[in-house]
C-alpha cells in the first residue's frame, strides 16, 4: 500500500512518523524467512542480522515496515543503509556487524481487517531490538509535533492512515506529509542524457561553504556538491544544452576539477560516475524545491522552480538551510501520544 503526497496534516486519522529507509515486506513461513523490497526483489542476503531477528516473529506472518540504519550520532543514516546492498558476501557480513540494521514495523498486509484492527494485532506481538513497532497517535497536535521534532533525527515527515481501510496493495491509500523547502544553489555542471546525446540528463548543484566545519569543502574549492536536479521535459533538456554551452569550461579551471577522484567525507560524491561530469563556470543560480538533506546532500533529486538572475553565485551557501534541532532517533521510536 502506497502513500499520496499532501500539503497539510489531515484531521481525524491515525498518524505515524515517516521513516527514511528501505520499505520492506517480511514473510515468515515456519523456518523460511523472506525480505522483499517494494518492487518484490529479495533482500534477505543483504541483511543477515535482521533475518536472525525475524526468527522471533510468529511462525506465519507477513509484516510491512522499513529497514533503517541508525548512525552513532543517533540519526538515521541512509547512505550507510545503501552500502548494505553489496554483492560480496564478505562485505555483507562485515557491514552487518559494523552498521547493523533496524526494522520498524507498521502494518500486517495479509490480515483482512481495517487498519485499527491490524494495528491492535501488531501491538499484541512481541517487539525487541533490532525490531521495533512504529509509534502511532490519533492526536493531530502530537502528529504536528512529531513532524517538526523528528526531522532532527533524520525522519522526513508524517504518514496518515484511515483506521477503517483494509490493506490495499498498490493503491495510494495512505497520505504522506513531507518537509518541502526551497533553496538557491549554483549550477556547477551537468551530465548528458543517458539516451539522448543532444540533451542534458541532470544539472549538478553546489553551495559555497559557510565555515560550518565541513572537512571536505576544501577539496571542492569551497563549492560543495549537494546533488542534482533532473525535472525537465526532453525538449527543455535539449534547449538547456545549447543555453549552457557558453558556460562550459575545462575541468582544470573548475573548483571540482581536482576532486573527481576525491572522497566527500563518507562519500556520496562518486568519482566513477562523475567522469561524465561536464564542467560549467559556476555563475548561474537556480531555485529548487527539496524535501530533505542528509549530511549536506539532497536525499532526492531537487525540483526546478526558477532561475535566479538576481542572485550572485557566491551568496549561495549553507547558511540558507534550516537546521533542525538534533534528536536521537531512539527518542522517536519511544514516542507515545
Amino acid at each position: 500500500m502506497l502513500a499520496k503526497l499532501v500539503a497539510e496534516i489531515p484531521p481525524g486519522l491515525y498518524y505515524e512518523p515517516k521513516w527514511d529507509g528501505f520499505r520492506a515486506i517480511v514473510v515468515r513461513d515456519g523456518g523460511e524467512i523472506e525480505i522483499l523490497s517494494r518492487n518484490g526483489k529479495p533482500m534477505a542476503r543483504y541483511f543477515p542480522d535482521l533475518v536472525a531477528a525475524f526468527a522471533t516473529l510468529p511462525e506465519r506472518c507477513v509484516v510491512d515496515g522499513e529497514i533503517v540504519v541508525i548512525a552513532a550520532s543517533g540519526r538515521l543514516d541512509f547512505f550507510a543503509l545503501q552500502q548494505r546492498v553489496h554483492p560480496a558476501a564478505s562485505r555483507v557480513d562485515r557491514l552487518a556487524a559494523e552498521t547493523p540494521a533496524t526494522f520498524i514495523a507498521f502494518d500486517l498486509p495479509d490480515l483482512p481487517r481495517p487498519f485499527r484492527e491490524r494495528r491492535a494485532a501488531l501491538e499484541a506481538m512481541a517487539w525487541s531490538p533490532p525490531l521495533h513497532l512504529t509509534p502511532v497517535t490519533r492526536d493531530e497536535g502530537v502528529a504536528r509535533e512529531w513532524f517538526e521534532r523528528f526531522e532532527g533525527a533524520g525522519l522526513d515527515g508524517v504518514i496518515a492512515k484511515d483506521g477503517d481501510l483494509p490493506y490495499l496493495p498498490g493503491k495510494r491509500a495512505m497520505l504522506k506529509i513531507k518537509h518541502q523547502r526551497t533553496l538557491d544553489c549554483v549550477v556547477a555542471g551537468y551530465r548528458l542524457h543517458k539516451t539522448a546525446d543532444d540533451a542534458i540528463g541532470s544539472l549538478l548543484l553546489g553551495l559555497y561553504d559557510d565555515g560550518g566545519g565541513r572537512s571536505w569543502a576544501g577539496a571542492f574549492g569551497g563549492l560543495v556538491p549537494i546533488g542534482a536536479t533532473a525535472s525537465f521535459a526532453l525538449a527543455r533538456r535539449r534547449d538547456l544544452l545549447t543555453e549552457l554551452a557558453p558556460l562550459r569550461i575545462e575541468r582544470a579551471q573548475h573548483p571540482w576539477g581536482e576532486a573527481m577522484h576525491a572522497e566527500r567525507d563518507g562519500n556520496r560524491w562518486n568519482p566513477a560516475r562523475e567522469r561524465k561530469f561536464v564542467a560549467l563556470s559556476p555563475e548561474r543560480v537556480m531555485e529548487v524545491r527539496y524535501d530533505h538533506m542528509d549530511g549536506g546532500f539532497l536525499r532526492h533529486p531537487a525540483t526546478f522552480v526558477r532561475w535566479r538572475p538576481d542572485r550572485d553565485a557566491e551568496s549561495c551557501d549553507f547558511g540558507q538551510l534550516e537546521q533542525p534541532v538534533a534528536l536521537d532517533v531512539r527518542a522517536a521510536l519511544r514516542a507515545a501520544p
